[in-house]
């Protein structure tokens, strides 16, 4: 694949638009096409950080057909950012490398009653929006699992599992294994409610489906990734891995568990 026409995603910040001033410079030395619309790209760069990457992803419509790449302006590398600003010569590399490896990225597929579906990278995220327990039945296929109560819950990707999810003791998982995490956000376990009370794995092949019991608390407020979603009166979720697939530059000794090893230990 000629990768060689390149879209920056970047926030419009005085800092971040000297970088990217810079970066035109070292695209068009290297024979790189720099295009205002994104798609009209085959390598969409993001500028900034974790959260930048995401929404490059999504504002550009989770593509299929291009190679994403994350460009850190922080002091460290993160988990979608393989390159650091500084580090051009890398940079130079990898864009002129046309046998360059990509690590492919699962997705989740996310559909809220009759509204189209979305999609989400890292994880989407159901959350009572008002200081009141948030109740749903719990579908695994066609299962009734469990009735939950609580805060919300968390439904994560493997990359996105070190994300949210993390931060509810959910487990780290790795991202050949085509699953979705399911986390619990302070569930209430008593006589009424009982839910499973730990995080669960499911297949790429499950589906599952969250049913808000109506009960004055109906506007939960949905997260895709770093977004809000702004529906009202949510009946019903239905959440299945996606056959999209992100791909990203693949750099020698930077796997997924090295990103891992960097970032938390």
């Amino acid at each position: 694949m000629n990768r060689r026409n390149v879209y920056f995603f970047y926030k419009k910040e005085d800092e971040t638009i000297e970088y990217v001033k810079n970066l035109h410079k070292l695209a068009e030395e290297n024979q790189f096409t720099i295009v205002e619309n994104a798609t009209k790209a085959n390598l969409i760069v993001s500028i900034g950080g974790d959260g930048t990457f995401l929404q490059a992803v999504r504002k550009t419509g989770f593509r299929e057909d291009c190679l994403y790449a994350g460009i850190s302006t922080k002091g460290a590398l993160s988990l979608y950012c393989d390159f650091h600003l500084e580090d051009t010569e890398k940079m130079v590399e990898a864009m002129n490398n046309e046998q360059i490896e990509v690590r492919r990225y699962p997705t989740i597929e996310v559909k809220v009653d009759d509204n189209p579906s979305f999609f989400c990278l890292n994880e989407c995220s159901i959350r009572s929006a008002i200081i009141k327990t948030l109740a749903m039945e719990v579908y695994i296929d066609d299962l009734h699992f469990e009735t939950f109560r609580g805060d919300g819950m968390i439904i994560s990707t493997p990359t996105g599992s070190t994300a949210y999810n993390k931060s509810v003791r959910g487990a780290v998982v790795d991202p050949l294994l085509p699953c979705m995490q399911v986390s619990e956000l302070a569930s209430l376990n008593n006589n009424q409610y009982r839910t499973l009370g730990s995080p669960f794995i499911l297949s790429g092949a499950r589906k599952l489906t969250l049913r808000d019991v109506q009960d004055g608390n109906d506007f939960p407020t949905i997260g895709m990734d770093n977004e809000a979603l702004s529906i009202r009166n949510v009946k019903q979720i239905e959440i299945k891995l996606s056959e999209k697939r992100i791909k990203t530059v693949k750099l020698k000794d930077n796997s997924f568990w090295e990103k891992v090893k960097r970032t938390f230990l």
